[in-house]
């Protein structure tokens, strides 16, 4: 059984628990724009509803502000909500929309990803099952456009969300991984110590040197994102969620559930 030197585990959720950019087919399928194209027509039509403006002008705003996004988020861990990101776009178009208007297209924004779902990561929810039994798990996890309310609703419609007791999430903590108030909220949540903590994701950036910086043991996981694979200085390298639960017992100081050698279990030497 596992010792008491790790209790809970959080989890990064996308291209961890969920295949980012895997409900691009099924957009496909349906006739749907992709995401990235959507959001921004979702936009210039409800402007041209009240005065005609060039569909390339809107892409144009949208794409600077996408990259202001990108800078907040790696240099202040901030993750600015689908409605502020809206706001600067049209401060930039000296544009506006009526209130209705604008919840309307936060709120198209915000359920995309949960009306057309990306996909579980396949052997995730038999993992979690069993983990769960032994170990309090979270979601520690950026919004980088879905707010925490709808990846609560993704997670949700997987089957998932259930095995959570703890959700740290961008949005609603204020800041994004690797800032220490994700991982603090989760430990005040659970009333459990940094140090009894693991995480596993798949950035080694958010998800690795940022646990590790509070004292936590961090696992990459690269079943589906491997970028990181040579350079990271995870505890363990997880390939595979039917290596997991083998890794956690290794880590938390338990016997080694998958009978093999600490290598291909995934652990680093």
């Amino acid at each position: 059984m596992p010792t008491d030197r790790i209790k809970t585990i959080t989890f990064d959720l996308w291209d961890t628990l969920v295949q980012d950019d895997s409900d691009e087919p099924k957009r496909k399928a349906q006739g749907l724009l992709p995401k990235k194209e959507q959001r921004r027509q979702v936009l210039w039509e409800a402007l041209e509803q009240h005065e005609s403006i060039d569909r390339e002008r809107v892409t144009l705003a949208y794409d600077v502000a996408d990259a202001a996004f990108n800078k907040v988020w790696h240099d202040q861990h901030v993750t600015w909500t689908v409605a502020t990101r809206l706001e600067i776009i049209l401060q930039g178009l000296q544009r506006t929309l009526p209130e209705n208007d604008f919840s309307e297209v936060v709120h198209a924004h915000e359920v995309m990803e949960v009306d057309i779902p990306p996909d579980l990561i396949a052997g995730c929810s038999d993992a979690l099952q069993e983990l769960s039994g032994h170990y309090q798990l979270a979601i520690v996890s950026d919004a980088i456009v879905s707010p925490g309310r709808c990846l609560r609703q993704l997670l949700e419609k997987h089957g998932i969300l259930k095995y959570f007791t703890g959700f740290a999430f961008s949005d609603e903590v204020g800041h994004s991984k690797p800032h220490r108030l994700m991982f603090d909220s989760v430990s005040r949540q659970l009333d459990v110590p940094l140090h009894e903590m693991v995480h596993i994701g798949d950035r080694d950036h958010n998800d690795i040197q940022g646990p590790h910086a509070l004292g936590m043991k961090a696992i990459l996981f690269t079943a589906t994102r491997d970028v990181d694979k040579n350079t990271t200085q995870a505890d363990a390298i997880c390939e595979d969620y039917r290596q997991l639960p083998g890794i956690i017992d290794r880590l938390a100081g338990g016997r080694n559930k998958c009978g093999m050698r600490i290598a291909d279990c995934g652990m680093k030497d």
